[in-house]
């Protein structure tokens, strides 16, 4: 059965699967895997790929979240920097949800080139990451971020780099936002001594969080919690797929042609 998500999750998978509706499953490389919530996704859309994570513990709960897939090979796990591993097979998707937001801008230019690298003729990355710089709090800090995201400085960002953003949009507005003051309450609550760690060790540990009530839930909130009570929501986060204060940012990203 599948685990609980959050409610922000949710929605951001709703829309992943709506926009790949169109495009016949592929293989996939994930960046930051984490405990495996998006891998699982891309899995039931029939996607098949490997996932990378800096801290072996979220591995483990990959592994152990998504076993059949691990073990018929749908899903390869890895332990590492994908940044600096060894070229591997062509994808046709990489995927990464809040990741880049940990890289100084030097490793932040490294993703995408490892990107470019990586991706299949008519392959495209794709990213989730944080939006809205006034939204700045206390998650933020205790992950390890280094920045928010807008849209246009997204854009830009990217087209420095040779790449064309080809679709944006954010996600889980106005839900997320409405849920915020709890959530960096549960989040105070639950994690405030990783500001002792340094901000590798915060990032290291953002892909296996333990916060009641905002990464792990009792399986009876699973009659909440799910895509058909979610779904009057995901409608209203297309529909404000524009709004500046929308905690999320969803892009699709093609690397423009190298100068000969």
């Amino acid at each position: 059965m599948r685990p609980v998500r959050p409610p922000g999750t949710i929605l951001q998978h709703m829309y992943l699967a709506e926009r790949l509706r169109s495009r016949p499953p592929g293989r996939f490389v994930e960046v930051g895997i984490g405990s495996g919530h998006l891998a699982g996704q891309l899995l039931e859309l029939g996607w098949r790929g490997e996932g990378w994570d800096l801290s072996g513990e979220a591995l483990d709960r990959a592994r152990a979240r998504l076993p059949e897939a691990v073990a018929d090979g749908r899903l390869t796990l890895h332990e590492g920097n994908w940044l600096d591993a060894a070229p591997g097979v062509p994808a046709d998707m990489v995927i990464s949800c809040m990741v880049i937001e940990h890289l100084a801008e030097p490793d932040e230019a490294r993703y995408f080139a490892r990107c470019r690298a990586t991706l299949a003729p008519d392959g495209r990355a794709v990213l989730f990451v944080p939006s809205s710089m006034r939204h700045w709090g206390i998650e933020d800090d205790l992950a390890g971020h280094l920045r928010r995201y807008t849209a246009d400085g997204l854009r830009e960002r990217l087209a420095a780099l040779g790449w064309s953003l080809d679709h944006v949009s954010g996600l889980t507005y106005p839900l997320s936002n409405w849920l915020l003051p709890v959530s960096n309450a549960l989040v105070a609550r639950a994690e405030r001594a990783k500001a002792q760690l340094g901000t590798q060790a915060r990032t290291e540990s953002s892909g296996r969080r333990d916060v009641p009530m905002k990464t792990s839930f009792p399986p009876v909130l699973g009659l909440l919690l799910n895509e058909a009570t979610m779904y009057p929501f995901h409608l209203l986060q297309r529909a404000a797929g524009a709004h500046p204060d929308a905690l999320v940012l969803y892009a699709e990203a093609t690397p423009r042609p190298e100068a000969p």
